[in-house]
């Protein structure tokens, strides 16, 4: 299978400490986590070097309301400047589970590498620069559906901050 490596960034109207948040503090990572239409109605977050975070994703009802649970096992985190982790599919234990066991593709990453670079732009504005590693392929449809969901994450993240 081909994979690629995704990066985004964005530009928030927060100071560094306040952005550090939407990672780290669950009723932070709660109004981004899951693209448009997706909600997270729980975030579990062990934030420390070897700790998981289990956050849920619930589709809307007309994608059947399903709730999705990934964890992030962090790798690397040096405060206010980058979190490094794993992210896999997981049940609401924190369990790994197989994608295909909810209707995911053969193609969906497991151990999808990740990691979220901050920088301080001054003036009360933070840039975030976020890799996620052997995504598929950009022409595939499992790759398209990765980086729009991704965009649509980070962009509610951007909300957060907008007022």
């Amino acid at each position: 299978m081909k994979t690629r490596d995704l990066t985004l960034t964005r530009t928030f109207n927060a100071p560094v400490e306040m952005v550090w948040k939407a990672w780290t503090e669950p009723e932070y990572v709660m109004k981004w986590w899951g693209p448009d239409h997706f909600t997270s109605p729980s975030a579990r977050i062990d934030f420390r070097e070897g700790g998981t975070s289990i956050v849920c994703m619930r589709a809307p009802q007309d994608f059947g309301g399903m709730n999705f649970y990934n964890i992030w096992v962090y790798q690397k985190i040096v405060p206010l400047q980058s979190i490094e982790y794993i992210q896999n599919l997981s049940d609401e234990h924190g369990n790994l589970i197989d994608p295909s066991t909810v209707g995911m593709p053969p193609e969906f990453p497991r151990d999808a590498r990740t990691v979220v670079i901050f920088k301080d732009l001054g003036n009360g504005k933070t840039e975030i620069t976020m890799t996620e590693y052997n995504l598929p392929a950009a022409d595939t449809e499992m790759g398209k559906n990765a980086e729009l969901g991704l965009n649509q994450c980070l962009d509610k993240m951007v909300k957060i901050f907008a007022s």
